[in-house]
């Protein structure tokens, strides 16, 4: 059996991805810095290794403070401005994909719920996640 497809790409379609099997996780971010830079509550994201991702397209890159400390990339299309997906291509072992950009929107099935703590009273955790004040350990 073929491993699935997960396809996806910003708004004028200038940046694209493929995602090959299953997520690593996937879940809800409701750090302040995703909140910003979502404009939203939250960011819906699904984790990858990145051997298993290719990306075609032009990438423009933003890099703040993760709260690790370390930095964090997050990758959005020059054109558009669409967020697409976070991590530096051929520098790191995974990639986050906001399931915003998926063209099957349905291939999300967030699971957990990271960054609780600090996150405003209308971003609503929905029923069935695992919560995480922070980082899972």
């Amino acid at each position: 059996m073929d491993a699935p497809l997960h396809a996806g790409g910003c708004l004028c379609g200038a940046l694209r991805y493929e995602a090959r099997g299953a997520p690593l996780y996937m879940g809800h971010c409701y750090c302040g810095d995703c909140r910003k830079a979502s404009g939203s509550g939250f960011i819906p994201f699904m984790a990858f290794a990145a051997a298993d991702l290719t990306f075609s397209g032009p990438t423009r890159i933003f890099t703040s403070e993760s709260a690790r400390g370390t930095p964090a990339v997050r990758n959005t299309c020059p054109v558009c401005a669409s967020l697409v997906f976070g991590g530096p291509v051929g520098e790191t072992d995974s990639h986050t994909i906001y399931a915003g950009s998926l063209d099957d929107p349905t291939a999300f099935r967030p699971t957990v719920a990271i960054f609780v703590k600090g996150r405003p009273d209308w971003a609503v955790v929905p029923e069935g996640l695992e919560m995480f004040e922070g980082l899972p350990g």
